[in-house]
């Protein structure tokens, strides 16, 4: 067939796929039958064969042939599971054989039942894991720009549509398979911008100007225990709210160099909190799929030590699986649209257990990886038919253990606890072989008393910022995790809770999840060899959400009872009210993140907001520092009345001014730096900053070096790594690659090219800020402090040659770790905010101020030589007395720098305030001078 462009091929593609569609009407419309009818085939839907080289299906005609597959066939049955991000439907395809599909919801209930285990016996798990069926997610397109896994499911499609061979019937009978795509928006942007040239060789996607993901881009992989996204929410309801699949199978690429595929199993280090039945089976199907190519003749996957995937980290798809005692599965493989050459690697050409079967090296072609992909998802469905009921069963076993554990004393073993056995050892010598110690240590150690897992969680009703404590209660809920609410007030321990307060007990299936929400992730000491530098993890190693978003917990050791309903959906923020009958004006409180939006609201408005340094008192409630003064007006009044229910706050009516000196706010114009292709850190900030209604624009380096930035932005804000560093410096180094000349891209996107530098765009911002912008720079952009000459030095590095290095990983090296800080919260910088506060810390930068220094506030600092409250850090002690967060006078303005990750994600609704006081308060202070 004769290569079309891009505009051509998808034209036919949509065309192909409205007549399939309209064939399938006009036979129910004849009374014809669908059962006989002819399936289409994908090489009839598209403008070429799915698997051609040089060709990509975008998601509008992926989403056109599943409907007409869905009126094609009996084995088919087509699920909105919701929107995304950008508006496009969400589908998943369920396909198992026509009477299953015929009882999805009987089934549906069984996989239920089993995989929450609550009030299900040994016996009626036995019978429901005889009669049900395994349930298998196997997805596609989660990174867009890993194009071979959509192309892929097509095929898979079909196949399992029209494919009668002893085994397709067997899995269709014993499966429900659901296929699903992860993310419909990344794959119509990348396949159409792959398509856009009209010469196949000269297509590429590369150079695409934005994130794959409205907002985050890559990281849409490790949203899953927050479900921010609106794709994460609908993949997670369906995950663990209403199918309950036994595996978790999410598709990437590519391979490691010189292999075709990764596939499971994968290397250490295990998290330590859920079920070890998850690994064993894992590490089963894993080895199912290895032999299954192998035994086809498909040399090239390896495992383990081949790349660095763990199974530790709880934020990406397949692994938090294993949070819900189900297998997760990933793969990455090599290919694409383009031919690629596999690589000669030497090593790899060696077999091992982790490299079983070499390839030589070739061109490699789509088709060929869509070959792969059809053994791989065989044999993941293969497994489950065969152990069907094991699974079935075990799903319930491991439910059942997790209710069993949270109902009796449990211990969960971790590094520290075997470091304290080592010591206690070192004090009772023992004659044992091969480094025994004495027994008795495991109980008077190990089962110590205090460190029993608790049996339960308990987040008062009375806490500063209940709208978060909200948010935090229902990124549990939308993981499956069971949550009760307090009718009335109650006592446990000895300490009385009001009414409202919400009780999480670890007495259920999804006891892992729960542990790993609230308690300190506690990562090995993972090295290169012994002695050896430290081996980075996959991901970051410490993320416990209850420590980031600043909830306040009590952790309840012992057995308690408490009179609560369950949560039966995701909670409502409590309505906030206006209290009191005062006529001068409203007191409110800094401490909720939600104040944020209500000043952003009255400021739109035009109404006066202001903040009282020393705090004030309404009655018996004191508002601390920073607190929110509304003077009376008829517009601020509408926004009050309109606003205090849904955000959940209180405005205090009171008959006089509150005395004491006050800093007036005034409306800001936030420019929130980007670069081509698209930072996603930025695109983080730029999803809080819509959620709470801050008015900004993204503004690109061309814009930055034009200069005369007052004219247009009162403040600047530079997320983690937009402003670049040198490699092997303190700050690590900014993100982005080559960028394409102009007139490879559409007009559209052209004022998008550039880079932040130093030589063009650091003396404009310089003369902004001291021509009174505020500039915010988060991460590793707090270069910019260095850069533009505040008397501060990195307290994270050395000179070395001259040249500024950091600290050698061996001396100190904190990869993606929550660590405790102190704040002075009486500065209007973290007005709102508790005087100890968590923050994110990834390889962070930190300060030390100069002798001389002037014009330099310390708003938090560590003054501890051990910080770290959850995941790992070489060399902590380093840290103590550094700054982590500094207010810079810089001409009229303001240089806001702030090392750690403060928007992490933005599942750091605990350090929050830092950014959105900062956004205020720097204009605010220009508008005095």
């Amino acid at each position: 067939m004769a290569a079309c462009s891009g505009r051509e091929a998808h034209s036919m593609t949509r065309s192909k796929a409205m007549a399939g569609a309209a064939l399938v009407l006009l036979m129910s419309l004849t009374g014809a039958s669908l059962a006989t009818a002819q399936i289409t085939p994908p090489d009839q839907a598209f403008a070429q064969p799915v698997g051609s080289d040089y060709f990509l299906a975008d998601y509008t005609g992926y989403e056109a042939y599943l409907k007409t597959l869905a009126g094609q066939s009996d084995r088919m049955k087509l699920v909105d599971i919701g929107k995304t991000e950008e508006g496009r439907t969400q589908w998943m395809a369920v396909v198992s054989s026509p009477a299953n599909l015929a009882k999805l919801d009987h089934y549906k209930t069984i996989a239920r039942r089993l995989a929450k285990a609550e009030g299900v016996s040994r016996e009626e798990a036995t019978r429901l894991a005889a009669e049900g069926k395994a349930v298998v997610w196997i997805d596609a397109g989660m990174h867009a720009n890993e194009t071979v896994t959509s192309q892929g499911q097509i095929q898979v499609l079909h196949r399992m549509l029209t494919e009668n061979d002893p085994e397709t019937m067997r899995l269709l009978d014993d499966v429900i398979i659901l296929f699903a795509h992860d993310n419909p928006d990344g794959m119509e942007l990348i396949s159409d911008w792959y398509m856009r040239n009209e010469d196949p060789k000269k297509r590429e996607f590369g150079s695409v100007p934005r994130l794959y993901q409205k907002y985050i881009g890559h990281d849409n992989n490790r949203d899953s225990f927050m479900a921010q996204m609106a794709e994460t929410t609908n993949v997670n309801r369906q995950l663990f709210r209403e199918w309950f699949p036994q595996i978790v199978y999410n598709q990437h690429q590519t391979a490691p160099n010189g292999m075709v595929v990764f596939v499971p199993p994968f290397r250490d280090p295990a998290n330590y909190n859920y079920d070890p039945l998850v690994m064993t089976t894992l590490q089963e199907v894993g080895m199912a799929m290895h032999s299954r190519l192998v035994a086809e003749d498909k040399p090239g996957s390896s495992a383990r030590s081949a790349a660095p995937y763990s199974t530790w980290h709880n934020g990406m798809e397949r692994s938090i699986a294993y949070f819900h005692n189900a297998v997760g599965l990933l793969t990455e493989i090599t290919g694409g649209p383009t031919p690629m050459p596999l690589n000669l690697v030497p090593d790899a050409q060696l077999p091992s257990n982790d490299r079983p079967m070499p390839a030589p090296p070739q061109m490699w072609h789509l088709q060929q990886t869509l070959d792969y992909q059809w053994s791989l998802n065989r044999a993941v469905l293969d497994y489950a038919s065969r152990n069907r009921e094991r699974m079935l069963f075990n799903i319930w076993k491991m439910g059942a253990n997790g209710i069993a554990r949270g109902n009796q004393d449990s211990w969960t073993l971790s590094p520290s606890k075997i470091d304290a056995l080592k010591e206690a050892a070192r004090d009772k010598p023992f004659e044992g072989r091969g480094g025994a110690v004495d027994p008795t240590l495991y109980k008077t150690v190990l089962q110590a008393p205090e460190r029993r897992d608790p049996r339960g969680f308990i987040l008062p009703a009375d806490q500063a910022d209940m709208p978060t404590v909200v948010a935090f209660l229902n990124a549990l809920i939308k993981a499956g995790v069971d949550v009760e609410q307090a009718d009335k007030a109650f006592t446990v321990a000895g300490k009385t809770y009001p009414a409202g307060s919400y009780v999480v007990k670890t007495a259920q299936a999804y006891r892992p999840h729960v542990l790993d929400m609230f308690e300190p992730q506690d990562h090995p000491h993972d090295t290169e060899y012994p002695g050896g530098p430290p081996k980075a993890p996959y991901d970051v190693t410490g993320y416990t959400l209850a420590y980031q978003m600043g909830v306040r917990f009590d952790r309840i050791l012992d057995g308690f009872e408490a009179p609560t309903t369950r949560v039966p959906d995701l909670i409502t923020v409590r309505p906030g009210a206006i209290k009191g009958s005062g006529k001068a004006g409203w007191l409110i409180s800094h401490e909720p993140n939600n104040s944020f939006t209500l000043t952003n609201r009255l400021l739109k408005a035009g109404a006066s907001v202001q903040w009282l340094k020393d705090g004030a008192k309404a009655g018996k409630v004191a508002f601390g520092p920073g607190a929110i003064w509304v003077p009376a007006s008829p517009a601020a009044q509408a926004v009050l009345a309109a606003s205090v229910k849904d955000l959940g706050l209180d405005a205090w009516a009171v008959g006089a001014k509150p005395s004491g000196p006050t800093l007036p706010l005034k409306p800001v114009r936030i420019g929130l730096v980007d670069v081509y292709g698209g930072s996603m850190p930025s695109g983080w900030n730029r999803w809080m900053f819509e959620r709470f209604e801050a008015p900004f624009q993204v503004v690109y380096p061309q814009r930055l070096d034009a200069g005369d930035l007052n004219k247009d932005f009162d403040v600047l804000v530079f997320a983690d790594g937009v402003f670049p560093a040198p490699s092997g410096g303190p700050f690590r180094a900014g993100r982005g690659g080559p960028q394409p000349k102009p007139e490879e891209i559409p007009q559209e996107y052209r004022a998008w090219l550039g880079q932040v530098t130093d030589t063009k765009t650091l003396p404009q911002v310089e003369a902004f800020a001291k021509a009174g912008g505020t500039v915010v720079a988060i991460g590793a952009s707090t270069r910019l402090a260095t850069a533009l000459g505040a008397p501060v030095e990195v307290a994270t590095g050395r000179i070395e040659n001259g040249e500024l290095k950091a600290l050698p990983n061996k001396e100190l090296y904190i990869p993606g770790s929550i660590l405790r800080a102190r704040v002075d919260n009486r500065q209007p910088l973290a007005y709102g905010l508790p005087d100890q506060v968590d923050v994110f810390f990834d390889r962070s930068p930190t300060f030390t101020l100069k002798s001389d220094a002037k014009g330099v506030s310390r708003v938090s600092w560590f003054d501890s030589e051990t910080p770290l409250r959850s995941g790992w850090a070489v060399g902590q002690e380093k840290l103590k007395g550094s700054t982590a967060i500094l207010d810079i006078d810089l001409g009229k303005g303001k240089l806001l720098a702030m090392g750690p990750e403060i928007t992490q994600r933005a599942q750091s609704y605990g350090t929050f305030k830092f950014l959105f006081n900062g956004l205020l308060y720097g204009p605010a202070i220009a508008a005095t001078r």
